[in-house]
Parts: C-alpha cells; sequence; structure tokens
C-alpha cells in the first residue's frame, strides 16, 4: 500500500478494466481511494475490482460506455448513493479507431470524437454538480502526445480527438477554477499495454524502443503516478495544465540524434 494521499477520496476511472486505466485505478486505491472502476468490458474491470480488494482497498464496478451520456449519469449515480461524494474523475477510456485521411471513414471518427473527446464534456457535465456541493474536486483526463505535440501517419482521428481534449482542459481549467476545481491531464508517450501490441509486435515495439531516449517503453504505472500528483492536495494550485510522460521521446529534434551508427551526426550516444 500506498502512504494515504488519497485517504477518504472518492475515485472514478473510465477505461479501468485494463492498461493506464487499471494501473490508474490500482495506485489510486493503494494510496488509500475509493475507486469507483467505470470500464466498457465488465469480465476486465471486475478483475481489477478483485485485484484492488485482494490488497486491501476499495473499489466497485459499473459497467460504463463513456459514449452513452444516461450510463455515464448512471455511474455518477451509483458512485454518490455508494460513497455520498465524487472527489475525483479520472477519464481515460480512449479509442484508437484509425485510417490514413485519404479513407476517412466518418464512423470511425466519430468513434474516437465519442469516446476520446464528447466524453470530456458529459463526465464533466455530470461531475461538477457533486464538486460544487462538496467546495471542490479534481476533473483528470488521460491525453497523448499524439496530436498535440507530435504526428503519426494513420492517426489522424485519434490526434485530433487529443488535441480538441487538450484544448478542453485549458478552458475548463478557467471556468472551473473559481469553484476550486481543478482540471489538469497527462498526455503518455510509448506506454506498454495492450493497446501498444496492437500497433506493434514485439520486434518492432523493440525498433521504436530505440527512439526513446529512455530506451524502454514507460508502464501504465508511470501514467499513473502523474496523475496521482495532479489528484493529489499537492496540486490545488495546478489547473488547466497537462504533463507529458513520454521517457523524452519527443525531445530530439530528430531521431538521428539518438543512432549511435549515424554518419557525421553528434548525437546523446556518438
Amino acid at each position: 500500500m500506498g502512504v494515504g494521499r488519497l485517504k477518504g477520496k472518492t475515485v472514478l476511472v473510465t477505461g479501468s478494466g485494463q492498461g493506464i486505466g487499471e494501473g490508474i485505478a490500482k495506485v489510486f486505491a493503494s494510496e488509500g481511494a475509493e475507486v469507483v472502476v467505470a470500464t466498457r468490458t465488465a469480465a476486465s474491470g471486475e478483475t481489477t475490482v478483485d485485484d484492488i480488494t485482494a490488497a486491501g482497498g476499495q473499489a466497485i464496478l459499473v459497467p460504463t460506455d463513456v459514449q452513452h451520456q444516461g450510463q455515464i449519469d448512471n455511474a455518477i449515480d451509483v458512485t454518490i448513493k455508494t460513497y455520498g461524494k465524487l472527489d475525483i474523475m479520472v477519464h481515460n477510456a480512449a479509442s484508437f479507431a484509425g485510417g490514413m485521411i485519404e479513407d476517412y471513414a466518418p464512423m470511425d471518427l466519430e468513434d474516437s470524437l465519442s469516446t476520446n473527446l464528447k466524453a470530456a464534456f458529459s463526465l464533466a457535465k455530470a461531475s461538477i454538480p457533486h464538486m460544487k456541493k462538496q467546495g471542490g474536486g479534481r476533473l483528470l483526463y488521460t491525453s497523448s502526445v499524439t496530436g498535440p505535440r507530435v504526428a503519426m501517419a494513420g492517426t489522424s482521428y485519434y490526434a485530433a480527438s487529443k488535441g480538441g481534449l487538450n484544448g478542453f482542459i485549458k478552458t475548463a481549467g478557467l471556468e472551473l477554477a473559481p469553484l476550486r476545481i481543478t482540471v489538469n491531464g497527462v498526455e503518455p508517450g510509448f506506454i506498454k499495454t495492450p493497446a501498444m501490441d496492437l500497433l506493434a509486435d514485439e520486434e518492432g515495439q523493440k525498433q521504436m524502443a530505440k527512439y526513446i531516449p529512455a530506451g524502454h517503453f514507460g508502464t501504465p504505472e508511470d501514467i499513473a503516478y502523474a496523475m496521482l500528483y495532479l489528484a493529489s492536495d499537492e496540486a490545488a494550485y495546478v489547473t488547466g495544465q497537462t504533463i507529458i510522460v513520454d521517457g523524452g521521446s519527443t525531445i530530439p529534434e530528430s531521431p538521428l540524434f539518438l543512432d549511435e551508427e549515424a554518419d557525421g551526426v553528434t548525437g546523446l550516444k556518438a
């Protein structure tokens, strides 16, 4: 268990059946939070809950598809009925629907925007009234370096949704600051999750890791601990911001500066 930085706090985490969301739910629970696992797939969500309770934490499952306002409202209602309050809302659920712009598919774009961006509005709207009554709260979002910082062919839907999410974080942070509700996010780089396994096989991931200054992919816990700071009392004066957690992958001007075999280039490995 952790040191109790979130003791007595209630948190709802979307997309917490696997990957980054699972990591956030478990780290927050280890720090004393009462966790509501709000994820679309009940089986994986139940596993997260079982792992948390087995470790001595508190958690419940509320199957939730964030593309549907009714299911979002239900998740918030169950949270309030179960724990009496909502201190922290973490929107982590994401759609990775992709394709080249030339092959634009309206339904794939809608899937990305509905899950990654529109749900940010829906979850905030459902959470704010409860946080206002309590005198404050935290709205946290998993964004990405893809879109706000860098580009990758075939990810335009995802990139557009995450770029929009960063804009939402800033504006919501401005609007809600007088209510003592902070709004922040984390921008992950390459993180070892099931979604990453869909992007590249083991050999492909090894090649990708060569271009990360840290030399390896991050873990869900790396993102979770950045989120933990933003959820904590220590971050009470931080709002409208995002933290990049990418092992330095967005720092080099060119991958050449990481290539020890590049002729005539003075780089990190030269």
